[in-house]
């Protein structure tokens, strides 16, 4: 492994690059802080805040619920839900008990969900009562025995819950009265017939969390995580961000079925006694006008999110002067984009620049950011402390120099524990090398200098990245190709200056079906039932036949070139006009 300098000591003095980790479950982590700040804020969710010790009162209140449902160490409880109190409650409920919290995406597809709920073993759901149907759908498909159904109004007040009503409220469909749910308010009087100890005490290797993304084939994997790798984020992040102070207020609208929410807007914070803004529908325009009126200190996002918001009009004379912390992830970060938003910052108040992060999901979150005081243009930034690099030539332990290429390789606390149910896929993804450590196989091309710096070139992986979310087309191939009117399909990433890529998918139609507007209408509205809305092409295109490769596969890279082209002359045209 190369030598690598230590810049954080540099930048941020003192800074130990080995950390003591506490070795305690996460739930456990949180308890010790409402017990040293109890009347801290904790949330803070549509003008309705919530202190360390409310909210401590009502994680036990949940896990005496869940443990008077049966819900036992070990078992996995599915929740699919937005940015709001009720999934804070639950998630840290379910580790209370010892068992483990599989977080996925609300507006996933029903064959999605059940896909999740299945692969995990799920014995209960907590979700929304928007999303209730969904899974009600799938129920009989599953293993669940019981569905858990909040609303957004429950954690509102009086005021607040009527004008929710007004405006969306009333858009959900009701559900029957004697639906086989159990409502929020009925659940949580549950735990009152608790009257053992409820609570059990897991360490720091013990698996606590499943996140899904995609494995190293393109299938969507359950990646389990430990508290350790939780707990082990959470301190690295506030160790390299010494201007962080308890009580902070963080933007959390990141979502918590994704590592980034999860590890870096909530965990890090209730972990060490700040204040989280829950954000439950995410626009950009929300996320800004929280972020100028309630003065956060700290706010996280991808690209796109960046690029929208330099958008909105009205932001002229607004005091960004309270920001500690920018931080960018989820996708790479271009250098123009990067400028214009530090120059926004400055522009506003701020005296810090945005700082891009690099991770995935099997290291929680991210396991390398920018210094605050020591960027290098391109650069994704320095490994976390207890954190190593390196680079090799792809799919092999032959390490690279320095400034060479290669494929990019993880190491450290945070590393994921395996791939649910799949040893092989584990196996291959997380390899021993010589030198006694395991590092993951990431799939990213990228580079080190000789100070440390990485440097994010693009994915080995066929992979794409819209608007912050992991899409892989090899998912969307089957779903088309699974419709009748459909013959063969390939999808591809189209470059887009809002969501960084579009999806598109060349679609050559069944034998006698002809290419029309009303076949292309059918095929999107196949597909829009089984593809989450994040992933859904908005268009497809007709093509007579696919381009092949030599061994007769799909040449996906071809249409990715033809598009690049017709992008270059559409631009050429513009600059001529």
């Amino acid at each position: 492994m190369l030598e690598v300098k230590t810049p954080w000591k540099d930048s941020l003095g003192d800074l130990p690059f080995t950390l003591e980790y506490f070795q305690g479950s996460m739930s456990e982590g949180v308890e010790k802080q409402a017990a040293e700040r109890p009347h801290f804020i904790a949330l803070d969710f549509m003008g309705r805040t919530t202190t360390y010790r409310e909210m401590q009162r009502h994680i036990e209140e949940c896990a005496r619920s869940l443990r008077t449902l049966g819900i036992r160490p070990g078992d996995v409880v599915t929740i699919a839900m937005p940015n709001c109190p009720q999934i804070v409650y639950m998630f840290y409920a379910v580790n209370m008990l010892g068992a483990i919290a599989s977080m996925v995406h609300p507006l996933s597809s029903e064959k999605e969900l059940e896909f999740y709920v299945n692969e995990t073993n799920s014995v209960l759901v907590v979700t929304l009562d928007q999303f209730y149907y969904k899974f009600e759908a799938v129920r009989r498909n599953t293993q669940v025995v019981n569905i858990v159904v909040a609303s957004i109004s429950d954690e509102l007040s009086l005021l607040m819950r009527a004008g929710y009503y007004i405006t969306e409220g009333h858009k959900i469909e009701k559900i029957p009265e004697d639906a086989p749910v159990i409502r929020w308010a009925d659940f949580m009087k549950i735990g009152r017939a608790c009257s053992f100890n409820f609570k059990v005490h897991k360490g720091y290797d013990d698996p606590a969390v499943i996140l899904f993304s995609g494995g190293t084939t393109g299938t969507s994997k359950g990646i389990l995580l430990t508290n350790g790798n939780f707990n082990s984020v959470a301190d690295m992040i506030i160790e390299t961000n010494p201007m962080f102070r308890p009580g902070d207020k963080m933007l959390a609208a990141m979502p918590l079925f994704h590592g980034f929410g999860l590890g870096v807007c909530i965990h890090a914070m209730l972990f060490r006694g700040g204040r989280c803004l829950l954000v439950p529908r995410f626009t950009p325009k929300s996320f800004t006008n929280l972020m100028v009126k309630k003065r956060c200190n700290f706010v996280a996002g991808v690209p796109t999110l960046y690029e929208a918001m330099l958008r909105i009009p009205g932001l002229e004379g607004a005091d960004l002067s309270a920001l500690k912390g920018v931080y960018s992830g989820g996708d790479s970060l271009s250098v123009e984009l990067k400028k214009k938003l530090d120059t926004f910052l400055y522009d506003h108040g701020a005296s810090i620049q945005v700082r891009e992060g690099y991770g995935a999901t099997e290291t929680v979150t991210a396991c390398c950011l920018t210094p605050p005081h020591m960027h290098k243009e391109g650069s994704i930034g320095l490994p976390f402390p207890d954190t190593y690099f390196k680079i090799v030539k792809p799919n092999t332990d032959e390490e690279l120099p320095y400034g060479k290429e290669g494929e990019i390789l993880v190491s450290g606390p945070m590393i994921m524990r395996e791939y649910l149910g799949h040893p092989e896929e584990t196996a291959q993804t997380l390899r021993k090398h010589a030198d006694g450590l395991t590092w993951p196989y990431t799939g990213d091309l990228g580079k080190m200098d000789e100070d440390g710096f990485v440097y994010f070139l693009g994915r080995i992986k066929r992979m794409i990245v819209s608007s912050g979310y992991n899409i892989y087309p090899a998912q969307i191939e089957n779903i088309f190709d699974s419709c009748d009117l459909v013959s063969m399909s390939c999808c591809i990433g189209v470059p887009d200056d809002y969501r960084m890529h579009r999806i598109k998918v060349f679609v050559v139609p069944a034998a006698g079906v002809e290419p029309s507007k009303a076949t292309k209408d059918a095929i999107l509205q196949y597909a829009s039932k089984r593809i989450a809305k994040y992933a859904m092409p908005k268009d497809i295109e007709f093509r007579a036949e696919l381009p092949k490769t030599k061994v007769g596969k799909v040449a996906y890279r071809v249409l990715e070139e033809e598009e690049a082209a017709k992008r270059g002359e559409t631009q050429q045209g513009t600059a001529r006009n």
